[in-house]
């Protein structure tokens, strides 16, 4: 069974900082690239960042680019968000998502699999 279980939001303020966890089970990680969409209340589903194990890939929003890391702990089968210099607008529930091989543009467009999100809230 596949499961993508995420941890690590909650409410911060602005300026702040968060770690997203996400543990993956289920599907070989090597062969998918995996990351992270979030949607704000009223707003369309974003995403966000994701990170192809197999070749080092990584893609960043330009909302988020040089607040935001992405990074893998292939011993632990989890992929972290790392959040920094949070903004009221990052408020979010952010979801761990998986699609099969390197690419980001499919990650975007065709992701296979999907956790249950978690919440961020940024207080201004």
């Amino acid at each position: 069974e596949v499961q993508l279980v995420e941890s690590g939001g909650g409410l911060v303020q602005a300026g702040g900082s968060l770690r997203l966890s996400c543990v993956a089970s289920g599907f070989p990680m090597d062969d998918y690239t995996l990351g992270w969409f979030r949607q704000a209340p009223g707003k369309e589903r974003e995403g966000v960042s994701c990170f192809s194990r197999s070749d080092g890939t990584r893609y960043y929003a330009d909302s988020v680019k040089g607040r935001f890391t992405i990074s893998s702990d292939n011993a632990k089968d989890t992929v972290y968000l790392q959040l920094n210099s949070l903004k009221p607008e990052d408020t979010a529930v952010y979801y761990c998502a998986a699609s099969f091989g390197s690419s980001w543009y499919r990650f975007l467009h065709e992701t296979d699999y999907w956790g249950q999100g978690t919440p961020v809230t940024v207080s201004s």
